[in-house]
């Protein structure tokens, strides 16, 4: 096949090109194609590609985002795993320079894959079955990563950025606000999709934080997320039933937290005090004291 439209795939060529290869979208990997091109190029104005940028595309599958990265100038690596598709993507973007990378974006070797630049970008149609242990790997081991714009199911994206007291706040959302600053920049409609998925998508926007929300040195991630956990294992309860256990009762106080509130209630900062208050009434410890910030 002839270079194909440098925009993005329209839904004709995504068709062809399954054709042509005896292939289907795989439902166990959630394929789902981008086929039209002022979707792809959306993406790429709202992940505000910059010319000779690094860019790490997870699930590149037929190469229509692809293609349109390369062409806005970002340097590409594309990582695909379904080896099936592997000779249709050599094939979309050979003439682009593209570095195609066939693994598992959730055992991929990150500090290898990422070598070479200090500074990456993520920009993705992420599949939606591992959208979310994606991103968070993504967050917890790349810190080369400093900005992603992905394309998830909506469900997922609120999970993602919601706030407290948002119906779909819950512990991924805290873990996304550790770590970044995350939003919803956009829509899109099952139409765009080959095939046409039951669910709407959204592009999310992340940001890095120059540091993590919660100062890693007072409290280390795995005994805030433990707490975090807890808390929304039993979301409905309030906080001194939920974290029975888990949470020292004298540490609410400490904290300025209720413990009367409910998981949903607390922001990142909030979850952030309370584990270090906990920490700090620990037998032996040695944590400095948390922020005498007022809580939110």
């Amino acid at each position: 096949m002839s270079p194909l439209a440098h925009d993005g795939l329209t839904r004709r060529q995504v068709r062809e090109l399954l054709g042509q290869a005896g292939l289907r979208p795989s439902r166990a990997l959630g394929q789902h194609f981008v086929a039209d091109p002022n979707t792809v190029r959306r993406i790429v104005r709202l992940a505000d590609v910059r010319a000779g940028e690094p860019v790490l595309e997870i699930g590149a599958g037929l190469g229509s985002l692809t293609v349109a990265l390369a062409q806005a100038g970002a340097a590409v690596t594309a990582v695909e795993l379904d080896a099936h598709l592997l000779p249709l993507l050599h094939q979309v973007v050979a003439p682009y320079g593209v570095r195609v990378v066939e693994a598992d974006a959730l055992r991929v070797d990150l500090r290898t894959l990422l070598a070479g630049s200090p500074s990456w970008s993520v920009v993705a149609n992420l599949p939606y079955n591992v959208a979310v242990p994606v991103v968070v790997r993504l967050l917890e081991e790349a810190s080369a990563v400093r900005r992603m714009l992905i394309m998830v199911q909506r469900e997922v994206g609120e999970r993602m950025t919601a706030g407290p007291r948002h119906p779909a706040y819950g512990a991924v959302s805290v873990k996304v606000a550790y770590y970044a600053q995350a939003a919803i920049v956009g829509r899109v409609p099952p139409t765009v999709f080959v095939p046409r998925p039951n669910v709407e998508s959204v592009l999310v926007r992340m940001v890095r934080r120059p540091a993590p929300a919660v100062d890693p040195a007072v409290v280390p991630p795995g005994e805030l997320f433990a707490v975090v956990r807890a808390g929304f294992a039993q979301r409905r309860k309030m906080l001194r039933r939920s974290l029975a256990g888990v949470v020292d009762p004298a540490a609410f106080e400490e904290a300025g937290i209720a413990p009367a509130a409910r998981a949903e209630e607390l922001g990142v900062e909030d979850w952030g005090r309370l584990a270090a208050c906990n920490r700090r009434r620990a037998p032996g410890s040695t944590t400095p004291a948390p922020s005498s910030r007022r809580p939110s």
